[in-house]
């Protein structure tokens, strides 16, 4: 399938839709009284530092929605209004966070629904309005959609897009993307969509077992296992690593998606030199700006004093869990929460580690004077990461917020 070509004739389908429809001003009243904070601008205001009794709480300088996220949203809110009466569905989750997925489907919006691992888009009718969300969607998704005569409304990252872009070009000149991301993520599983041959590679640990093999060969069974679900039909690690390009999912660790790049053209100019290189290993910068600012805020902000650090974010999301091990990597106890309602009486917190466990943590705020760092993922808006502030200074018996 030639899936640009087939872009391009959906994008100039009179059913396609990727920008808003209007209705901005009403839309973003909703956004700002139900995601925007007053509190969180007047501590960003004061230097993202809020002092009551014993406790202070700094904010790391970028965190909450990024304008990718705002921007899918803003969007399934516009097609919820522009479409009062048609039934609309998400192919996914609109973006990694529960309450706002709840606020759509307190609108009646419908997610379309997994059976046994599988999406069953049997339930969806010609003229249904589909929304894809910010991760976007395989391109076999859109083609069904397309062909089913649905409305489809793309709320798809533009840097998602680049993503995408970028796996075209491998694909057109037949090197392999070696895609820094996780197998299972649903943007990576749509960039994978876009792309020719393809090794998903999930840390610099893979892809050192990958460069290893390039070099020195090895055993193709166990290659074949190891990446079973993480590579093109077809795949073939003697042949199919020849000629290698570099894309990510935005999500990933910024350092290890740099290190992961550099590792792979030391690999190609070591096996066939400087004058070969070009012919054998691209790359381009696919590294989101928002990823990127949120993750150089928090190196800044564990570089502080901190006795302790809350990270606010889905479970299933990418971009969070990356904040939460950078805490946890610098040794400062960390504590992961998808949203406020974590909080519970009697100083307890309920969290996930980010080997994936959810434990109860017991009297996590310690007695005394204490200072809590706090950041969220970009798909958090500013209201859950308000209501965790309250409840902190609530249980610190700190005068209550006005």
């Amino acid at each position: 399938m030639d899936t640009k070509a087939f872009k391009r004739s959906l994008q100039q389908s009179e059913n396609y839709y990727r920008k808003g429809f209007g209705h901005e001003e009403e839309v973003n009243e909703t956004m700002n009284s139900v995601y925007q904070s007053s509190l969180i601008q007047e501590i960003r205001g004061n230097n993202y530092t809020l002092s009551r009794g014993d406790i202070t709480i700094r904010l790391a300088e970028a965190f909450g929605f990024c304008w990718g996220v705002e921007r899918a949203i803003a969007i399934a809110l516009e097609a919820r209004t522009h479409f009062p009466t048609e039934r609309i569905w998400v192919t996914n989750e609109i973006i990694h966070n529960p309450g706002v997925n709840q606020d759509l489907k307190n609108l009646q919006v419908e997610f379309i629904p997994v059976n046994n691992g599988e999406k069953d888009f049997s339930v969806v009718d010609s003229g249904n309005v589909v929304i894809l969300p910010a991760f976007g969607a395989t391109v076999q998704e859109m083609e069904l959609l397309n062909n089913k005569g649905c409305k489809i409304v793309d709320t798809t990252c533009p840097w998602v897009s680049k993503v995408w872009n970028t796996v075209e070009k491998h694909k057109k000149r037949e090197y392999t993307s070696i895609i820094h991301g996780k197998y299972k993520h649903e943007e990576t599983i749509a960039t994978s969509s876009f792309a020719g041959k393809y090794l998903i590679v999930l840390n610099v640990q893979e892809a050192e077992y990958v460069a290893q093999y390039i070099l020195e060969g090895g055993d193709k069974t166990e290659f074949m296992a190891k990446f079973a679900k993480a590579c093109s039909a077809g795949f073939d690690p003697d042949r199919d690593l020849e000629r290698v390009g570099i894309a990510n999912q935005t999500t990933m660790l910024k350092s290890e998606t740099e290190e992961i790049g550099k590792l792979f053209e030391r690999t190609m100019l070591k096996k066939f030199g400087p004058t070969e290189l070009t012919e054998h290993f691209q790359t381009f910068n696919t590294i989101c700006d928002a990823t990127q600012e949120r993750q150089d805020a928090m190196f800044n902000l564990v570089g502080e004093p901190l006795d302790l650090m809350l990270v606010i974010g889905g479970f299933n999301s990418s971009n969070t869990s990356h904040l939460q091990e950078i805490a946890e990597h610098r040794g400062i106890p960390s504590y992961w929460i998808d949203g406020p309602g974590r909080i519970l009486p009697g100083n307890r917190i309920e969290y996930k580690t980010l080997h994936g466990e959810i434990e109860v943590k017991e009297n996590w705020l310690p007695d005394g004077k204490i200072i809590v760092g706090i950041t969220s993922g970009a798909s958090t808006p500013d209201k859950s990461v308000e209501e965790a502030i309250a409840k902190i200074l609530e249980q610190k018996t700190a005068p209550a917020l006005v």
